[in-house]
């Protein structure tokens, strides 16, 4: 198989869908490998470091699409690049399909086979794929809202970790799992007051059983949401739910009630953001305000730390990436159930039921597929 890394064009992205290490496994297993020129120099990788591994460079990213049976990427296909797909060809990488008809509807008409990183399943019932992302972005996400909270940024001036005799500020996050979890332990090593909210009782248990000196825990019903968000300094969104739009935990109108200057990071942006006010910003734009209100709504947080992303992705993907390589799509997801679930677009036909849903589109069931 021919397999192809383009070089990412969102905005701001650093990442890279396949590192050096990646392409030689690939070519270890008998693939072709070629990378668009410049492909990996956001994430510190040349273009020699490839070709030392044996892939091919190419010029551009429409010499990349149109010679590839699989594409490798880390964000999803943009406009240009999603005319550039075609019937067959097996497009691997983030999706996040649930808030985007645009993207669905392109992927659909191109006939191409997409799994999406972000639906792939494990037996823990966890995200693998998801996961290392969510880890960087949840380590992240105190550290853009203590810039945020800088007065000169439009926050309230507040130190997260507080000085002797200045109590520290105060920060809410809004879901327990990977992404919540990990900010929970960053905002607390800076010395903030936390608090984590989740529904399900044995997460909480399980991260007071874990954590509980590190920062406490409660019950996320919406009485005590807006309670302890009222009283934030810094509120993160972290609220998941797999392959489906975010819900909307904190709406324009309860704005008002929050601390002026106060900040919201929206980690679950991808998924449409868990904030009723949240919009898509870049890193180049991250800020805006709305009543009083800054928001830090990133879509792609880990670009910022685009080596470590890239190294951290590239760990989760390669397996996958090699049994779709060696086997096939088909063959793969026969063999791999977690894998299938990663299916959301084949020939024209969505195959991930939340995305349906979402966006009122009629699904089919990946494994009448196989």
């Amino acid at each position: 198989m021919i397999i192809g890394c383009p070089k990412e064009i969102k905005p701001q992205e650093f990442r890279v869908g396949l590192t050096p290490a990646a392409a030689h496994e690939a070519i270890v297993n008998g693939h072709e490998v070629i990378v668009e020129t410049g492909a990996g120099i956001g994430a510190g990788f040349a273009d020699e470091d490839y070709i030392a591994e044996g892939a091919t460079i190419l010029p551009t990213a429409a010499d990349v699409f149109a010679k590839a049976d699989m594409i490798v990427k880390v964000k999803e296909p943009q406009a240009v690049e999603r005319k550039m797909l075609r019937k067959g060809q097996l497009l691997f990488t983030y999706l996040h399909l649930a808030p985007d008809p645009e993207q669905t509807k392109d992927l659909l008409e191109s006939g191409a086979t997409c799994i999406a990183y972000e639906t792939v399943t494990d037996d823990r019932g966890g995200l693998p794929l998801l996961a290392p992302m969510s880890e960087v972005a949840g380590r992240l996400a105190p550290q853009v809202g203590a810039y945020t909270l800088q007065k000169a940024n439009g926050g309230r001036g507040v130190l997260l970790g507080g000085v002797p005799g200045v109590a520290p500020g105060r920060v809410v996050v809004i879901g327990g799992g990977v992404v919540g979890t990990h900010a929970a332990r960053i905002a607390a090593g800076m010395g903030a007051d936390v608090t984590v909210l989740d529904r399900s009782i044995p997460r909480l248990r399980y991260l007071d059983d874990v954590f509980g000196k590190e920062f406490k825990t409660a019950y996320a019903s919406a009485a005590n949401t807006m309670e302890l968000a009222c009283e934030a300094d810094m509120i993160i969104g972290a609220v998941l739910i797999p392959g489906a739009a975010a819900p909307k935990l904190i709406s324009r109108a309860q704005l008002s009630e929050l601390k002026p200057g106060a900040v919201l990071v929206d980690v679950a942006i991808d998924q449409g953001g868990c904030f009723e006010t949240s919009k898509a910003t870049t890193h180049q734009d991250p800020i805006y305000e709305v009543d009083g209100v800054m928001h830090y709504c990133v879509a792609n947080m880990p670009g910022a730390v685009a080596r470590t992303s890239t190294l951290a992705l590239g760990n989760a993907t390669l397996p996958f990436m090699i049994a779709l390589a060696n086997k096939g799509w088909k063959q793969a997801c026969k063999d791999d159930k977690h894998l299938l679930n990663g299916l959301n677009v084949h020939d024209g036909k969505l195959t991930y039921a939340a995305v349906g849903e979402a966006l009122g589109i009629e699904t089919v069931d990946p494994a009448t597929l196989l």
